[in-house]
């Protein structure tokens, strides 16, 4: 995701998980219902190449619709800011009718772009909320904090110093929220765990997230929570564990990542499709839909590690994991910046 660091802001979050709980606008799109064996037209739009882990759930999620037979995909990858919103009226011209993308560091010019083709749904990852003046408009972003709190149990327990460092792209409330859940699992674990906290004020820059993650490596940290490209690197290389995040990255890292937790976009997408083809799309926030209640988040497989964590912390996550998604226990969320210690 294309980020600028100072964007750090944004309306409070949605209280609820439930799909229910969704605060839409009353006005719908104008199109008539399509016939539920018409494909729908989705075309992605991204600032980053679709093999970027974050863009790459969207990009796997839209073409397992395509497969189907449920929508026709279309996409353009490493699209510039500036382009951003060209690329926008040029898809809403050629008769898309639902587009996806990511607009964290366009929204003005964005929703400008949604204002004008009122009968184009868009579903785009923003850091505001739903906006009830463009009920075309709707957001979403991996709010899996559910899946980071059973790989903090896990790395509480794999953790032999106490010490963990913790490498993130920007202190912006998703991924805050990430880090502390986290966080919050971990000391689950061991309440004595120190924390090493660093942001490298990049979404995609392998090389400075593996020298800080080096850096908190020589500080101590024997277990490194990789919320960005090179900190596993950095870890395989220094003989240390890693946590991963978005996608399993172990089959990369086998004798180094221990567990990841796992953004599926697709019941998002699956969720807009149906409302756009019901003629029901509304300004909503779809973030809810990554949560692990709605199978939007998962724990990975084990996999190398199996055996290696110890029982009766894998009965642990178990039990966690089944509480979550019963509804009796709630990840506490909590997007304020991390800050390094105890």
């Amino acid at each position: 995701m294309t980020r600028p660091a100072a964007f750090l802001t944004r309306r409070a979050l949605l209280g609820s998980a439930a799909a229910g709980a969704l605060v839409a606008s009353a006005a719908t799109l104008t199109p008539s219902p399509l016939r539920a064996d018409e494909p729908l037209r989705v075309a992605g739009i991204y600032t980053v190449p679709v093999e970027q882990q974050w863009v790459s759930r969207i990009h796997l999620a839209a073409e397992t619709a395509a497969e189907r037979g449920d929508i026709t995909y279309t996409f353009t990858e490493n699209v510039s800011n500036t382009d951003y919103a060209r690329v926008m009226r040029e898809y809403a011209e050629a008769g898309v009718q639902l587009i996806v993308g990511e607009v964290f560091g366009v929204e003005q010019e964005a929703r400008e772009v949604a204002a004008e083709y009122p009968n184009v749904a868009f579903l785009m990852g923003s850091s505001f909320l739903e906006d009830d003046a463009l009920p075309n408009f709707a957001v979403f972003d991996n709010y899996i904090q559910d899946a980071a709190y059973l790989t903090g149990l896990i790395a509480g327990a794999m953790t032999e110093s106490a010490n963990i460092g913790m490498v993130g792209g920007f202190p912006i409330p998703e991924v805050n929220r990430l880090m502390h859940a986290f966080m919050a699992g971990a000391r689950e674990v061991n309440p004595e765990i120190r924390f090493q906290v660093a942001f490298i004020g990049s979404w995609f820059d392998p090389p400075r997230a593996k020298e800080t993650a080096f850096g908190m490596i020589e500080a101590g940290a024997d277990v490194m929570y990789a919320e960005r490209f090179g900190v596993a690197d950095a870890a395989q290389e220094r003989g240390v564990l890693a946590i991963g995040n978005v996608i399993d990255t172990q089959p990369d890292y086998p004798d180094t990542v221990v567990a990841s937790a796992i953004w599926h976009f697709e019941p998002t997408l699956d969720a807009a499709i149906a409302a756009v083809k019901a003629g029901e799309f509304v300004a909503a926030n779809y973030g809810v839909y990554s949560y692990m209640i709605h199978g939007g988040s998962s724990l990975s497989p084990l996999g190398t590690f199996e055996g290696r964590v110890p029982e009766e912390i894998m009965a642990l996550v178990a039990q966690r994991e089944q509480e979550i998604l019963d509804g009796t226990f709630v990840v506490e969320i909590n997007d304020d910046e991390p800050r390094s210690g105890g």
